[in-house]
């Protein structure tokens, strides 16, 4: 929001125990996105907004994901699960920055939207002191209710708390909250850990902010948007909404999803026009699919980027590394690593292409594989354009096979190949004749019969 600073602080330290999991729970992925990296991506990025992640302790490995997802965060420890308003005052330091606004978000709440905080902060600067997030449930019970009085938040009733009239209120809490920056720290060390578990619990905001006379509103958003992860069924269902969200916006963007509920997305996949994916395709992140291409069914694709009218599949495999240049066409059951691949070239039939460039326009024979690994180390290849390698051939790296070359089908190239050569690696064919009418004879005279056996 132009003139208007944020600190987006994200609260990222529960163990997520019933995750049942080794993984530190923000770390479970959603479209191929931890889902603190959601949240974080969510969160306002204009010049002067900042944003602190609160972690628990010996979590090196969600501050790394931090780092890698928002270099400009900086992390906290909360040594102590005191309760929410002291996982957010573990970032003080942060909060005493003065920046203009404090959103407080859920390092499990993947389905948070940009657009969501700015409706927030938009709160804040028409004079609220305090916007707290809710929803309209379909089943409310277990979760505190959002009481209103004349279009203000007057409480946040936990639901064991409130009484059979609140229960039948269905406006929930979210618990994510922006606060006013020039209030924030007096509201949140008013705080106290009065309640039965001696924790310090941010709803309770709502009441100081009516003793100080401070006014207290309520932005709704859907129930969808603040799901929060503690079970792998509660992560599938935010994958099955996240899907949704990205089939949709694809179609939206052009995209021909011929049965879109079959096809599977990453929150950072790219579309050019006139794209087409047939069913049964799987993309992972770092996919980019430009103008024309398309990827036919039952492919596989992470980190790699797709030409113009390239065609996919079926039933292609293209891990981290590959580029396929325009037109380029990848036939069924071909796998490719760590690959450029240059316009016009084909590799239509049950190949492998490993840690090599190929040149324009060549062609790529049916069962040929690039034998790119010694058993310790990788190797690179050098395929030139306009090059044809015969089908059933082996091509052991590091090896160079010039502009135009042919090698003959079945060969094991071993040595550089020159441009516009032929390069045959196989064993002189013998022709015997009548050895087989032979050697069935022989079989069938010296076959005993059954009952001498």
């Amino acid at each position: 929001m132009s003139g208007r600073t944020t600190l987006t602080i994200v609260l990222a330290a529960g163990e997520g125990t019933r995750m049942r999991s080794s993984l530190p729970k923000v770390l479970h992925l959603v479209a191929g996105r931890p889902l603190v990296a959601h949240v974080l991506a969510a969160a306002p990025s204009d010049k002067g907004d900042a944003v602190a992640v609160v972690v628990g302790p010996d979590h090196q490995a969600v501050i790394d994901e931090i780092r890698r997802a928002r270099p400009d965060a900086k992390t906290f420890v909360q040594r102590e699960r005191l309760g929410t308003a002291h996982a957010v005052l573990a970032a003080r330091e942060a909060i005493a920055d003065g920046a203009d606004d404090i959103l407080i978000a859920f390092g499990d709440t993947p389905l948070i939207d940009a657009t969501t905080f700015e409706r927030m902060r938009v709160a804040l600067k028409d004079g609220a002191a305090l916007a707290v997030l809710g929803f309209r449930a379909a089943d409310p019970t277990g979760y505190g209710r959002l009481l209103e009085e004349g279009g203000q938040l007057a409480a946040i009733r936990e639901h064991a708390d409130a009484s059979e009239a609140e229960r039948t209120v269905t406006l929930c809490n979210a618990g994510v909250m922006a606060f006013a920056g020039h209030t924030a720290l007096t509201i949140l060390d008013r705080i106290g850990n009065g309640n039965s578990k001696g924790e310090y619990y941010l709803t309770d905001a709502v009441a100081i902010m009516r003793e100080l006379g401070l006014r207290a509103v309520v932005i709704e958003t859907s129930e969808d948007e603040v799901r929060g992860i503690n079970t792998k069924g509660q992560l599938a269902e935010a994958e099955q909404v996240m899907q949704r969200k990205l089939r949709q916006a694809a179609l939206d963007a052009g995209v021909t999803l011929i049965a879109p509920e079959t096809v599977f997305l990453a929150a950072d996949t790219t579309f050019g026009k006139d794209v087409t994916i047939e069913p049964f395709v799987v993309i992972g992140p770092g996919v980019t699919i430009e103008d024309g291409a398309v990827i036919h069914s039952f492919s596989s694709l992470i980190d790699s980027r797709i030409g113009k009218n390239a065609l996919v599949g079926p039933f292609a495999r293209l891990r981290p590394g590959t580029v396929l240049g325009e037109g380029v066409r990848i036939g069924n059951f071909v796998e490719t690593k760590a690959s450029e691949i240059d316009a016009g070239t084909k590799v239509n039939h049950l190949t492998y292409i490993g840690d090599t460039h190929i040149g324009e326009k060549a062609n790529i024979g049916a069962g040929t594989i690039v034998c790119n690994y010694d058993g310790f180390d990788k190797h690179r290849s050098e395929i030139g354009a306009g090059a044809f390698v015969g089908s059933n051939s082996s091509l052991v790296a590091p090896v160079k096979i010039g502009a135009g070359a042919f090698i003959g089908s079945g060969s094991v190239i071993t040595r550089e190949v020159p441009d516009d050569s032929l390069a045959v690696e196989r064993s002189q064919q013998t022709v015997r004749e009548g050895w087989a009418k032979r050697f069935r004879e022989m079989k069938l005279l010296n076959r005993k019969p059954k009952s001498q056996k």
